[in-house]
This record gives C-alpha cells, structure tokens and sequence, in this order.
C-alpha cells in the first residue's frame, strides 16, 4: 500500500511559479513510476507529467511542455512538480499518482493510487 500527500497549492498571479510535492509512503517508492494529473471544475482529470523510477524518462504534457518541470527524490520518497509561467487555464486540483507496473504513462486508469489533491489557482 503506497499512501500519497500533495502540497503546495495555491493562489498566484499569471507569470508566477508554484512547486508542488508529493510525500510518499512506502519503502518502495523509489520503484514506482510517478505522475501529476489536473481536473479543472467541469472538466475531466488530465495528464500533466510523469517521471520513471530513476529519472531517466519524463514525458510532459503539450499544454505544460517548457513551462512544467517533474522531478524526484527516492531517497526522501518525494515527486515534485516545478511549475513555472503559470497561466489561468492551470487552474485545477492537482493530484499526483503512483503507477505500481509499467513504464511512464499519461493515462489514469494505469495508475494505482493517488493522493487526495492540492488546490491551484491562478489569476489573470
């Protein structure tokens, strides 16, 4: 069982930076594939980036390339998404998730646990 704590949300003007974390549990963490997804209100939870097990692999979603920045620390069991230029339609909870088998992949269903999300808003 892998338990999963977003944090870092927030409100930011457009052009501002947020960095978020994910605490995991687990003494295998370092062996999952991580990934951050967002659900703007009305809409349908998105891929944003994920990161393989030792870094080697990140894939980026188009609406974040450039701006967006996954990255991970085995040794303190901790995904962070570094998010940069930040724009209105960012907007939305951000979950990260966990992915038990497999490699680095952009659909939600493959994932195996989350968290319970971290709130971020931006302002035009």
């Amino acid at each position: 069982q892998v338990q999963l704590v977003e944090s870092g949300g927030g409100l930011v003007q457009a052009g501002g930076s947020l960095r978020l974390s994910c605490a995991a549990s687990g003494r295998t963490f370092y062996s999952y594939v991580m990934g951050w997804f967002r659900q703007a209100p009305g809409k349908e939870r998105e891929f944003a980036a994920a990161i393989n097990w030792s870094s080697s692999n990140t894939y980026y979603a188009d609406s974040v390339l450039g701006r967006f920045t996954i990255s991970r620390d085995n040794a303190k069991n901790t995904v962070y998404l570094q998010m940069n230029s930040l724009k209105p339609e960012d907007t939305a909870v951000y979950y990260c998730a966990a992915r038990f088998r497999g490699g680095v992949s952009t659909t939600p269903l493959e994932y195996d646990y989350w968290g319970q999300g971290t709130q971020v808003a931006v302002s035009a």
